[in-house]
């Protein structure tokens, strides 16, 4: 089972991971790309890299013959699917090693067996696992599963049997919702992993998702790693991981390690694998499904146990025995980790693509912080993948210790370009809620129907006003500045805000008066985006980063983007309800309208996909369809007229 090159086949973050602890171990890497991927940092860090196709995953990631190929061209004689994509795909194992390839992985049988959620709770109830009610037939017909949802009662998860992070799952809280989740859940489940069957769980209320990360080796062991509690999540898809667990005690993990080890010795398995159980009120477990593959939040587990977790799996593909009796495991301190996405969580978190203006965690590394990430500063973030761009972990000695590193590290390395949820983080691991252990698989989803303040962009405080003026009016020719006029009008915005400060240049200072009040910034230039200023005797440093006719100043971790109003008033300023444009770029997913039919206002009219999320173009107006400009499955940019109404008169 010796190798000596590994084809890392996924990329960003995971990829970057993989390979440096491969190299570590005196392996050489291949990287992967997409046309979309061609400069990204994961090609630089390996070895090799081959291009395996244009942007969108069905063309380039989730290819295996082009997989394979790569791995020919370049030597490559085993293969690590990283997590995602083809990481939980059989047939993707069982190619490898058809292509006499080392699959860093389980061995197909077992991806099978647990790869199939519903045949996997069968496994687990033989084996003595609780599980939670539901459906697990193979009649797939509607009439069949609304049956079935009467019967199980609200409120119901819809989930894909094949799937994973998230996709293909509905939450359904009225029957009346059921049809419609089993249609949206198909749907996405055929287009992520191809097959769109599905199953019903009756959702325990209240529970919290912890999960046991397990291992085995080829030789008949299997341990346990202790448990991550990922209850902090929005629409199924994880934000915050933590290990241990606030709410586990000792004899809680001896229990749910137990069943975590005999769920993976009942398939045969081998190497990385989470079973992941919801725990009640009444800190009952009960068996969710098993990921073949290594998760997203292993880095918390590594800083508790102090283990190198692909070490292991390349040491365990390599035929080795486990490294590590389960006695000899031991557990220190508390890890959390952030998800940063590409997405604005005071906007629905809409997904966000576009260039990285700025990105240094190198600012933010210091002891017991450990940030993994798959972007670089001049980088493109676009709509084919996943909207994680990057993992903020922190390690204290107390979980309280280990919120407070995070919270510094997500203010001291910030992404500047395009909208982010680095702010929600840091307020959401300061948040009672979670300070108190008091969250909810439901708890975000539920705040997003409230006022709560958390999903409320913050107010920019005064200070930031009066620096992004005196910024702006250092600056060369700013566009409304008068010719030989010591002080003049700024009007600005940020954050559909308007404000008008007077500012008057001093040398290196500006003063800046602001509803009649007076402050004096002085700018005490910048190293890079660096910049250090001065108001009331205080010296300030804040990250400043200016592109074309905007400023952005970063604060407590949110980004506040600063423009001078322009006296030109633009012509497409208003929405024209005549036109339905894609909110994002993406891939459209469904079309529900042809031309010449009629539409109400509020009706759904076309679907774009992107970064793993579903947007619903609608009617503004009632009106006819006069024209429809896309198909599906067709890639459209940001902006672009999907959809032209003929508006009726009377509206």
């Amino acid at each position: 089972m010796s190798f000596h090159k590994i084809l890392v086949a996924n990329r960003g973050e995971i990829a970057c991971r993989v390979m440096r602890t491969a190299r570590t171990l005196g392996y050489r890497t291949v990287a992967v790309f997409s046309d979309a991927d061609a400069t990204a940092p994961h090609v630089a860090l390996a070895d090799e890299a081959v291009r395996i196709g244009p942007g969108p995953a069905s063309e380039s990631y989730l290819r295996i013959d082009r997989l394979i190929e790569a791995a020919r061209l370049t030597g490559a004689d085993a293969v690590h699917p990283g997590y995602g994509f083809l990481s939980e795909r059989a047939d993707f194992a069982q190619a490898c090693a058809d292509a006499g390839l080392v699959f860093i992985g389980p061995p197909p049988g077992a991806i099978t067996a647990m790869g199939d959620k519903a045949g996997a709770k069968r496994r687990m109830t033989d084996a003595g696992v609780p599980c939670a009610p539901g459906y697990l037939g193979e009649d797939q017909a509607d009439a069949r599963l609304l049956a079935e949802g009467q019967q199980l009662g609200v409120p119901l998860l819809v989930k894909a049997v094949a799937g994973g992070g998230g996709r293909g799952m509905r939450l359904v809280r009225d029957l009346a919702e059921l049809p419609a989740a089993l249609a949206g859940a198909r749907r996405e489940a055929q287009s992520a992993f191809g097959d769109g069957t599905l199953m019903l769980e009756r959702l325990i209320e209240g529970g919290r998702h912890i999960e046991i990360q397990v291992f085995a080796d080829r030789h008949g062991n299997a341990v346990h790693l202790g448990e991550r509690d990922c209850t902090a999540q929005r629409r199924r898809q994880k934000v915050i991981e933590e290990a241990p667990s606030p709410v586990v005690s000792a004899a809680m993990r001896e229990r749910m390690g137990k069943d975590a080890v005999a769920a993976a010795l009942a398939v045969g398995y081998v190497g990385a694998g989470t079973v992941e159980f919801i725990v009640d009120a009444d800190l009952k477990h009960y068996f969710l499904e098993m990921n073949t593959r290594l998760q997203v939040e292993h880095p918390v587990t590594e800083c508790i146990t102090g283990l190198d977790l692909v070490e292991w799996q390349l040491r365990i593909a390599a035929g080795d025995r486990l490294p590590l009796r389960q006695d000899e495991i031991t557990f220190s301190g508390h890890a959390i980790e952030a998800r940063l996405y590409a997405e604005d969580p005071y906007s629905g978190f809409a997904p966000q693509t576009g260039r990285v203006l700025h990105w240094r965690p190198e600012a933010a590394l210091r002891n017991g912080v450990r940030i993994d990430a798959g972007i670089a500063e001049g980088g493109q973030v676009t709509p084919y993948y996943d909207a994680m761009v990057a993992k903020v972990i922190a390690h204290g000695r107390d979980r309280d210790d280990a919120i407070r590193r995070l919270m510094a590290a997500l203010e001291d390395a910030p992404l500047v370009g395009l909208k982010n949820n680095g702010r929600f983080l840091r307020d959401l691991v300061d948040h009672p809620a979670f300070r108190e252990a008091r969250m909810h698989t439901t708890l975000l989803d539920e705040w997003a129907t409230t006022s709560e303040p958390l999903l409320v962009a913050p107010m920019i405080d005064d200070s930031m006003w009066s620096v992004a003026a005196a910024v702006i009016a250092s600056r060369e020719g700013g566009n409304q500045r008068p010719a030989s006029v010591a002080a003049w009008d700024l009007t600005l915005h940020a954050n559909d805000r308007a404000r008008t400060l007077r500012v008057r240049p001093h040398g290196a200072s500006v003063e800046v008066t602001a509803d009649g009040v007076s402050a004096l910034v002085e700018l005490r230039g910048s190293n890079g985006h660096e910049l250090r200023y001065s108001t009331g005797g205080v010296q300030h440093s804040a990250v400043c980063v200016a592109d074309g006719d905007a400023v952005h100043l970063v604060q407590r971790a949110a980004v506040c983007t600063f423009r001078e109003a322009s006296p030109w008033p633009s012509s497409d300023s208003a929405v024209d309800p005549r036109l339905a444009r894609a909110p994002v770029a993406g891939t459209v997913a469904a079309i529900n309208v042809a031309p010449g039919d009629v539409v109400q206002s509020g009706q759904q009219l076309v679907c774009v996909e992107a970064m793993k999320m579903e947007m619903w173009l609608v009617a503004r107006s009632s009106g006819r369809v006069q024209a429809v400009h896309v198909a599906l499955k067709e890639s459209v940019e940001a902006g672009m007229v999907l959809v032209e109404l003929e508006i009726e008169e009377n509206k």
